[in-house]
């Protein structure tokens, strides 16, 4: 048995539009639990990077302290990469957005990593309206410490220990929601067909672009008595719609009634069904997501989809006015240009 990842790649394997194959998009073999829903959403993100053409050597990814930080060893090597301390990736990722607006940052964190010590952390980032995805791998429980409870381990809830939880779950979504966050999206980490559509999407929207993945843990939290384990989730799931991420390029128009189907030609020649709910929610409203969550929790089920998506918000570059060039790229006489310059300034404030 080998642990080393094979680099032959058959000579017509598959290349994206820059020429890439899915290889320049992979990372160190994983070293987490055979079966962890963590390894499911790294291979999402691989393959959605794939599909949209991405060059690595342009993205960062950003961790904290978990399993879930453990990931980005496993997805886009060639990445720019940083492992911070326990809950501070927001502040680290909001440092390296200031100096360098041209990166694509993918943050990926864990129900602890962001509910508990990094909660503060989390909070101003989504206030903040940074340019980023966040990504959340929400197990449940404390994988690294041998299973105790999280923030998002549900009421009545059991582990592995088999004692129910008898605190009220941290909900990431509609804090997500109540912070001000321009996209917020639930998954699950085997629903590959609804997770990749959603982490492209996140990675296209002009803002801060939030992801709550529930990913079973299969060591201290699949268990049917757990409801983020893979029996409970799979048999809980409501989905806010059936969706499909269309890369720009021309516009692809089409009108058909509510209640209906319809299929639609794709620039790759490929086919992409539709289907219009007959009485679904607008997305663009905060108070209509929030009321779908609640509606669907009191059912004993989990919401998965896009929950809400508005572009219409300025980042953390556009709040703050400031300049095009990125910081790191600003020159000694840019960034000093002499005491005229500040006498000028100065006399505008008086």
């Amino acid at each position: 048995m080998t642990f080393i990842r094979p680099n032959f790649r058959h000579p017509e394997h598959h290349t994206n539009e820059i020429g890439y194959s899915i290889k320049n998009y992979e990372g160190a073999l994983s070293t987490l639990c055979a079966g962890c829903g963590h390894d499911s959403i790294s291979a999402a993100i691989i393959k959605s990077c794939f599909d949209l053409n991405l060059e690595p050597h342009k993205i960062a990814k950003i961790s904290g302290i978990g399993c879930s930080s453990k990931t980005p060893t496993y997805f886009l090597g060639k990445a720019h990469g940083f492992n911070s301390v326990h809950g501070r990736m927001p502040s680290v990722t909001t440092g390296a957005n200031m100096a360098n607006k041209d990166l694509l940052y993918i943050g990926v964190s864990g129900d602890g990593d962001t509910a508990s010590i990094g909660m503060g952390q989390f909070a101003h980032v989504v206030r903040r309206n940074l340019n980023m995805v966040y990504i959340v791998m929400n197990n449940g429980c404390y994988g690294l410490t041998k299973g105790q409870d999280s923030a998002t381990t549900d009421k009545g809830s059991a582990g592995k220990k088999g004692i129910p939880s008898v605190f009220d779950s941290i909900d990431l979504c509609q804090l997500a929601l109540q912070l001000g966050a321009g996209m917020v999206a639930r998954s699950f980490s085997g629903d590959k067909k609804q997770l990749i559509p959603l982490i492209k999407a996140a990675i296209k929207h002009p803002g801060f672009a939030f992801i709550d993945v529930v990913s079973p843990c299969v060591t201290f939290n699949n268990t049917p008595t757990s409801t983020k384990g893979y029996e409970w989730v799979r048999d809980h799931l409501e989905a806010t719609d059936t969706i499909d991420f269309i890369p720009a390029k021309t516009e692809i128009t089409i009108d058909y009634p509510e209640g209906a189907s319809r299929r639609v030609q794709l620039h790759d020649g490929s086919e992409l069904l539709l289907h219009k709910n007959s009485a679904d929610y607008d997305l663009s409203s905060r108070k209509e997501a929030m009321n779908r969550i609640e509606s669907v929790k009191e059912q004993q089920k989990i919401l998965t989809g896009l929950i809400y998506h508005n572009q219409q918000e300025l980042d953390t570059h556009g709040r703050i006015n400031t300049v095009d060039k990125p910081l790191n790229e600003l020159s000694q006489q840019e960034l000093c240009p002499g005491s005229t310059v500040l006498d000028v300034l100065n006399q505008s404030m008086r």
